[in-house]
């Protein structure tokens, strides 16, 4: 491992040759390394250290990269191969599930209470030791959202918040992060419901990162890293084609 303190040409990291990549957090410029260097096992893992800035989260996600990691860790840096991806055309609704739509028993918003959502996808969670969302990952995340980058959808029954997600929007892209639940249902019709708006406005592609049986039961499936990235690259770009992140009817 090369020490931090030397100045060459991959001067903001120090390489292990079977570990992932060292960014140095003094260093000025804000990069990363190329996706392709992530290693196979743990899956993903692509680097470590660096900052929260959001110069480098909006850089991580136009990468295809994403931070996660726990409170006693330095901050990981993931891209893993394949990537869990929906495509909104491809969004699944079971017959229970268009049953409680149909219903309409909740109400859906965005971007109404983006801190209450974060707090809730941060508490603790039965059989749960902890989470991933640390203090230092809410106060970026919160600052994405207040420069306008990351967005909440939050699922109301009656005037109480049970259940919603958060996530972060570039070009036409929407990288989902976390999503909590109190009742049951709520999380899937917040899903469904920004699913459906975003295929209004043109997005092809939500990211959903790593598999969980939630997300494949509501269509998500695993796409090749450099696929996922392919898209970035097109989309990334593109004008989101609104202007405030509020449903249209």
């Amino acid at each position: 491992m090369r020490s931090a303190e030397r100045c060459d040409t991959e001067a903001m990291y120090r390489l292990n040759d079977t570990g992932p990549y060292w960014i140095d957090p003094e260093d000025t410029e804000i990069r990363f390394p190329a996706v392709e260097h992530a290693l196979r096992e743990p899956d993903g893992l692509l680097a470590l250290g660096g900052d929260l800035c959001s110069e480098r989260l909006l850089l991580a996600y136009r990468s295809g990269i994403f931070p996660w990691y726990g409170p006693d860790q330095p901050i990981l840096w993931w891209s893993p191969d394949p990537r869990l991806v929906l495509f909104p055309e491809q969004l699944n609704i079971s017959r229970s599930l268009a049953r409680v739509l149909r219903r309409d028993r909740f109400r859906v918003t965005m971007d109404r209470d983006f801190s209450a959502v974060i707090a809730q996808c941060a508490a603790p969670r039965r059989g749960q030791a902890g989470t991933w969302i640390t203090d230092e990952m809410r106060a970026a995340y919160l600052r994405l959202h207040h420069e306008g980058h990351a967005h909440s959808v939050e699922c109301w029954l009656g005037d109480e918040l049970v259940g919603g997600l958060y996530g972060v929007a570039i070009g036409r892209i929407f990288f989902g992060e976390s999503m909590f639940t109190t009742v049951p249902d709520a999380s899937k019709v917040a899903f469904v419901r920004l699913v459906e708006q975003l295929q209004s406005w043109g997005y092809p592609l939500v990211d959903c990162q790593v598999h969980t049986n939630h997300l494949a039961s509501l269509g998500a499936s695993a796409i090749a890293r450099a696929e996922f990235v392919g898209m970035l690259n097109r989309h990334c770009d593109s004008p989101p084609g609104h202007v405030r992140w509020v449903f249209e009817s």
